[in-house]
């Protein structure tokens, strides 16, 4: 599969071929061309996984300064190419300069929590439509309607320590009524809180380890435009912690992994079996579970969801490469400001 995004073309297809005939960058894999588009078109090209470039086609990019980046077929980043008339330093420097900027990283802060509530809401709400018991229906309504406080707040304006408190609180409301969405496997899968290092329980574990592989494809997508992912602006400064990442996964988590999460549970897709304890109370997934958690989780990216920024579905897969072009042009001064990725 090829997909044209913001003059940005994903070149996503295992084994494809990417070459120029003409002026027009051809796709092909088993002797079938996927896709043509006129090379003016497109600014950037991300290929991802296996996916080959001819040498013809990196240098043309190079010479016009079309940015060229490989990322794993997971995300992760590999490698990018600019030639010398790149914007890259600038992008890094906007970046840098917003960061610096109590206005600009508040504001950036305040867009990227208003998405993760209003994502963390309809997560809510669609619990509370598909339960079957009353009382549990109505506390979901509740937390539910408790985050529209929330977005009010931050439609104040406030200051970038009260956006992390915001946020803080709705994650707190969130997580305090999580256990009420799981609906099968309540022995097996029972969660009271939010525990990291270590995760303490099978609900954590499994959290735990779908936010690393998210957080591993946010960092890619950031790289991939010419961010800095250790830079953000919502999350605080600290040397090898991904930032800018953690950022752009914060509207994600709730469409991308706790969805994601509560499905294989509630559909048995994962089981205890697929848990192993470890001394000290930790619970991790063993090889068998982990096995089971990327092919959902791969399949999951193929989901195709209405993108409001862009008026079109898009696989979710690429949202986080969508997000960060959103927001590399926000800090180019090309748009008003950074939009969230909002599920409709």
């Amino acid at each position: 599969m090829s997909t044209q995004l913001l003059n940005t073309l994903f070149v996503l297809t295992q084994g494809a071929y990417v070459h120029l005939e003409g002026e027009t960058i051809k796709v092909e894999a088993e002797g079938k061309t996927l896709n043509q588009v006129p090379l003016h078109h497109i600014g950037a090209i991300v290929v991802m996984g296996n996916v080959s470039v001819s040498p013809f086609f990196v240098h043309r990019c190079a010479e016009d300064g079309r940015a060229l980046s490989w990322l794993t077929q997971g995300g992760r980043f590999k490698a990018r190419i600019e030639g010398p008339a790149s914007g890259n330093v600038l992008l890094r420097r906007a970046q840098y300069d917003a960061q610096a900027s109590r206005e600009y990283s508040t504001a950036i802060a305040r867009w990227i929590v208003d998405g993760k509530i209003r994502n963390v809401k309809a997560t809510l709400l669609r619990g509370s439509r598909e339960s079957t018991d009353a009382e549990v229906s109505a506390r979901l309504s509740d937390a539910a309607r408790s985050m529209d406080k929330q977005i009010e707040a931050l439609a104040q304006n406030p200051e970038i320590d009260s956006v992390r408190g915001i946020e803080g609180a709705a994650g707190r409301t969130y997580f305090g009524v999580f256990d009420l969405l799981i609906r099968a496997q309540k022995d097996a899968f029972t969660f009271k809180g939010r525990s990291r290092r270590p995760p303490t329980d099978r609900v954590n574990a499994l959290l735990s380890f779908l936010y690393a592989l998210l957080v591993t494809e946010c960092a890619g997508a950031a790289q991939g435009v010419g961010l800095d992912p250790q830079v953000g602006f919502l999350h605080t400064l600290r040397p090898g912690r991904p930032a800018l990442a953690l950022d752009l996964m914060e509207e994600l988590r709730p469409v991308f992994v706790d969805r994601l999460a509560l499905a294989m549970i509630n559909l048995r897709q994962i089981q205890a079996a697929h848990f192993e304890d470890r001394p000290g109370g930790a619970v991790y997934l063993n090889e068998k579970g982990r096995k089971e958690v990327i092919i959902a989780y791969q399949k999951r990216k193929q989901t195709e969801l209405t993108h409001a920024a862009l008026d079109r579905k898009v696989p979710l897969g690429l949202v986080p490469h969508v997000q960060a072009r959103l927001l590399a042009r926000y800090l180019r001064n090309d748009c008003k400001q950074y939009v969230p990725f909002v599920l409709r």
